[in-house]
């Protein structure tokens, strides 16, 4: 159920940190030819999402969509710090702004 997921996903995430194998079998089902000297070690633990252009480049920037009516949406937040910009937020209200004509 979801809420033993809920309860026991941080458990889960450390010890993936922490246990290569374990981890390297969760990357795996993403990426089936992974192995484990493909994975480097870091001070930093953690996977996060990146949007992939068209092109198969990544997405460094926000990207913005107008199509629904009525609504703003922004994708591909890179950063935690930057989700949390009061420069970014401005931006945000900008476009938000222009698109709703208020």
């Amino acid at each position: 159920s979801s809420g033993i997921n809920a309860e026991y996903g941080g458990v889960s995430e450390a010890a993936r940190s922490i246990a290569w194998p374990l981890q390297l079998r969760e990357l795996q089902r993403f990426i089936p030819s992974l192995a484990l000297g493909d994975i480097v070690n870091s001070k930093i633990a953690g996977v996060r999402a990146q949007a992939i252009a068209p092109s198969g480049s990544l997405v460094d920037d926000f990207q913005f969509d107008e199509t629904c009516p009525g609504m703003l949406h922004v994708r591909n937040a890179p950063s935690p710090a930057a989700t949390s910009s009061l420069a970014i937020a401005d931006h945000i209200v900008n476009r938000a702004t222009t698109v709703f004509k208020m």
